[in-house]
Order: structure tokens, then C-alpha cells, then sequence
């Protein structure tokens, strides 16, 4: 698990979509607004609004150069998705994959824009619907898609407990808003869609976060502040967004389901919490800072020669001072199937997961945490470039 702000380590023909990509295109243009002529900046929830400004409670625009769930503050309430595209020949499971994201390109526009035909979502209140789709490296692979070529599966880690039947996936879906009430009915008919046009699910996940005043960090199960200082733009521009070129708007998902024992770390003694992690519980700041958003300094030493951070801290092993500067946008959430299964869904995006191999691997050898965690599963993912008026998700797939 990555808790430290400053770097988390690094988851027949079948029948095709009643309705036609012209139409799907056709209904999304009528209901889009105008993309801008730049690309939306990353969205970083760590820094204070000015004048404590209140929520934005306006739709939120599902076209755009990037996704939205990724360009905007991140919502309390989330429901990840995985769906396969069960294997005919080449040429019908591109058609196939072409008709999935034409119509959750639908699905999901209407949805954003208040505009879907289900009565389960006119509360009388805007609807505030943000999304993420991204496509798996197995049917990128087969298929021949244009994606990053850094896009591949994770190496197996020491002490993984990973269940396939949790993890992977030829396409995935994130969907995130304010309360469980929307993801879960957006969820049951983007489903509905994506099952018209030829894939199956896969499995599904819920997750949350504690509801916080603007720009407050919120906090995970263990207690700490989770996601202090994400990149600004001009870091992600390097770091997390593709290179120029079709792939630009574009970035890789790394999911890990990390199995947390809260009650185990929760009997620790506060001050060996903070040393495990390196910062401290009650207000994120860093042990050798005064301000929760200091840069936490990982050579810094005590007269005696022992470092402020310990080796084995959290912070230290993903700081990205080992990886030349490298950073991920971690936007995680926290989960609760049950009294024994309580933890964290790490999401971390980044323009090449190797980072988050080199990160896991120094955590994985010596973390202080180690004892506390288990990850249970993991996906990667392509997250496409947003859609257009005109264009759905992964039109440059085929290109």
C-alpha cells in the first residue's frame, strides 16, 4: 500500500450493440459541449481552495481531451468494473471492442449529462458523474491496438496473494461521484451495454472516501492522510500523461486491492505508527517537516547519525527522489466487504508502471507496513484519451 503522498507504489461472433456507432456518435454530439483547444490540467485535491470556496456542484462534462475522471477533483464515491471479450478471430473482436466503447461512450455521456431516460437518477439534483475507461495490455496485445508500448502486466511480487477472478480485465471502468447511489445505477446500465455489445463481465469493486471540506486530504483506514501531494501539470506532463502524439491525453492504470488489517495496525502505539510511515497521524506532516505538504526529506539525520525517517518507513521506500523524480497521480480509494476484508484500492496512474515496479520492490523487501498488508489483486490498464463530440473512446486505437 501506498500511503506516502509523495510516490505510491507503483491491476461464435458475439452479438454487437443494437444501436449504430453513427447514432451512438450522433446522440453523444447533440449532448456534448464544445472540447477546448487544450487539454485539461491533472487534478491535484491536495492544495486548499482559495477563500474556502464551496463545492462545485455543476455537471460534470463527460468530452474532453482527457477523461474526466481523471481531470477532476476526485468524488467520495467510486465502483470499478472489469469486463472480457471472449475470444473469436481478430477481426470480430476489434469490431466487437469497437462497439463496447461506442456504446459506453453513450451510455456514459448521457449519463454525465443528465440526459439518460432512467428515473433512478432525475433526484432533483445535478448529477456529478465523473469516468475512467481503459483497456487491458492482454487485448491490446491480441488485437494490435495502437497503446504505449510500456503497456504490460506486473511482474509477481513477493508475498502477492493476488485472485485472478479480482483482478485483470480486457476493458475497465471506474466510475465515480459524490454518493454510492449513482455509480451503482450507472454501473447496472453501462453493464446492460457493454453486455449488448459482446463482452462479459469480469468482476466489480466498490470503494469510498471520507467526505471532506475542499481541499482537505482525505484520510484511508490506517488513519493517515492519503494523497497529499500529487504532481502538479507540468510534473504529470512528464511523468504521467503519454508522450506527444496519439497517446498524449492518455495514461496507464495501475490496480492493486490491498487487504489492510486496520485492527492490527490500530493497536500500535501512535509515535511507531508515524515511524512507520514516516509522517505523522494527527496532520500528515512529514517527520522532517513542519507543513503537511513539505517534501519529506529522506536523508536527514539525528545527531547520532540515525535517520529521521527510518529505512524501513513508508515514506523513504516510495519516495521519488529514488526514481529520479518520478511521480505517480494516485487517486485511491478505501473498501469494506466485511469485518475480515477491509482496505485500500491503490489506483495510481503513470506514463510508464515500470516505476511502479521499481517502487513496489524496495516496498516488498523491506516495508514496515509489510505486516499489516496483503495485496489480493491487480490490473493494468490503458486509460484512453477522452472522447469527442465526434469521436468516441479509443478511436485512436485503430490508427
Amino acid at each position: 500500500m501506498h500511503t506516502d503522498p509523495e510516490n505510491r507504489r507503483e491491476q461464435g461472433r458475439p452479438a454487437t450493440s443494437g444501436l449504430g456507432r453513427r447514432a451512438l456518435l450522433a446522440t453523444g454530439a447533440a449532448l456534448a459541449a464544445a472540447v477546448g483547444a487544450a487539454a485539461e490540467p491533472v487534478a491535484n485535491n491536495s492544495r486548499p481552495r482559495r477563500g474556502g470556496a464551496a463545492p462545485d456542484t455543476s455537471p460534470i462534462a463527460f468530452h474532453g481531451l482527457r477523461q474526466a475522471g481523471l481531470t477532476q477533483p476526485q468524488l467520495p464515491a467510486a465502483h470499478m468494473l472489469s469486463f472480457d471479450l471472449p475470444p473469436t478471430s481478430v477481426t470480430a473482436d476489434r469490431e466487437t471492442l469497437r462497439n463496447v466503447l461506442a456504446a459506453l461512450t453513450h451510455t456514459l455521456s448521457t449519463a454525465a449529462a443528465g440526459t439518460l431516460p432512467e428515473p433512478r437518477l432525475h433526484t432533483g439534483e445535478t448529477t456529478r458523474l465523473a469516468c475512467v475507461v481503459g483497456v487491458g495490455p492482454a487485448i491490446a496485445s491480441r488485437l494490435g491496438l495502437n497503446v504505449p508500448p510500456e503497456l504490460a502486466d506486473l511482474p509477481t511480487f513477493p508475498d502477492d496473494r493476488l485472485d485472478p477472478a479480482r483482478g485483470h480485465g480486457d476493458v475497465l471502468l471506474q466510475l465515480c461521484a459524490a454518493d454510492r447511489w449513482t455509480p451503482t445505477v450507472v454501473a447496472e446500465l453501462a453493464t446492460t451495454a457493454v453486455q449488448s455489445a459482446g463482452a462479459v463481465p469480469r468482476w466489480t469493486q466498490s470503494g469510498f472516501l471520507p467526505h471532506t471540506a475542499p481541499g482537505v486530504t482525505p484520510r484511508n483506514l490506517f488513519g493517515f492522510k492519503d494523497g497529499t501531494a500529487n504532481p502538479d501539470e507540468p510534473t504529470a506532463q512528464r511523468w504521467v500523461w503519454g508522450p506527444p502524439g496519439a497517446h498524449q491525453n492518455g495514461t496507464i492504470l495501475v490496480y492493486r486491492r490491498i487487504h489492510m488489517d486496520v485492527a492490527g495496525f490500530a493497536a500500535i502505539p501512535e509515535d511507531r505508527q508515524n515511524t512507520m510511515i514516516g509522517r505523522r497521524a494527527a496532520d500528515g506532516i512529514p517527520l522532517t517537516g513542519t507543513a503537511e505538504h513539505d517534501d519529506p526529506d529522506i536523508y536527514a539525520k539525528h545527531p547520532d547519525g540515525a535517520y529521521v525517517i527510518p529505512a524501513t518507513a513508508h515514506v523513504r521506500l516510495s519516495s521519488p527522489r529514488l526514481d529520479r523524480g518520478a511521480r505517480m497521480l494516485r487517486r485511491s480509494y478505501n473498501y469494506d466487504d466485511g469485518p475480515n476484508d477491509r482496505g485500500l484500492l491503490f489506483c495510481a496512474y503513470m506514463r510508464d508502471p515500470a516505476l511502479f515496479t521499481r517502487v513496489q520492490n524496495r516496498l516488498a523487501a523491506r516495508d514496515a507496513l509489510l505486516p499489516f498488508i496483503e495485496h489480493r489483486a491487480s490490473a493494468v490498464a490503458y486509460v484512453l484519451p477522452g472522447a469527442t463530440p465526434n469521436e468516441p473512446l479509443g478511436h485512436h486505437l485503430w490508427t
